[in-house]
């Protein structure tokens, strides 16, 4: 087996456990052929020549120019970029040209933690077999990109101080291309039991496949 390389880039804000997060994942990317690296900071992004996907787990924080740039060419070349809730939809508010890569922002989660279903709404290999699931966690009302390749969404109920909302039908997992590269997010993962929850580890671990070069 060819191997391939995959650099996992974590940190930013603890409640969303990026070292044990992304540690679920390490070892599915080793048993498919990849060397890992690890990284506590996005200096990391200064030279990715060679890596095949970034994982990433950095929640708001902030990210400097040149790493930032080294980032975006990396996946305009072809590097696959890839993570969940916000660890990727919810990293580096100040940057807008980040939410451009990522196509989608994190914007409230109203309900706090809460029962919700999501639903599986495209015939795609990453949530192949999965019609829907129940998550216990927090349900993120994003601003997403029209041009997301979206594979599921949720439905959100009325809140009392935003009783708009309700309907509200809100994308939670998809992908898109940034250049010659794959992007691939999921919304849940607030907590490390929403990442056992089987669909959506399966789903996290497809998508990680699919993103990467």
């Amino acid at each position: 087996m060819t191997t391939r390389r995959a650099v996992v880039v974590r940190g930013g804000w603890e409640g969303h456990s990026p070292v044990e997060a992304t540690d679920l994942f390490i070892p599915f990317l080793e048993q498919n052929g990849y060397e890992v690296t690890v990284s506590g900071s996005t200096e990391a992004y200064l030279d990715l020549d060679g890596v095949d996907l970034i994982v990433q787990c950095v929640t708001m924080s902030e990210i400097e120019p040149d790493h930032f740039k080294g980032l975006d060419a990396a996946i305009r070349r072809g590097t696959g970029f890839a993570g969940w809730h916000g660890g990727i939809a919810d990293s580096f508010r100040k940057n807008a040209e980040y939410s451009f890569i990522t196509g989608g922002q994190f914007i409230s989660h109203p309900h706090g933690f809460t029962d919700y279903r999501v639903d599986i709404i495209a015939d795609d290999p990453i949530v192949d077999n999965i019609a829907h699931f129940d998550v216990h966690t927090e349900q993120y009302y994003v601003h997403a990109d029209p041009t997301n390749n979206v594979l599921a969404t949720t439905t959100f109920e009325a809140h009392p101080d935003y009783p708009w909302i309700e309907g509200a039908v809100m994308p939670v997992i998809w992908t898109r291309t940034w250049g010659e590269g794959k992007v691939f997010v999921c919304t849940v993962g607030h907590k490390l039991d929403d990442l056992e929850t089987p669909e959506v580890r399966t789903i996290i671990e497809r998508g990680l496949l699919w993103a990467s070069k």
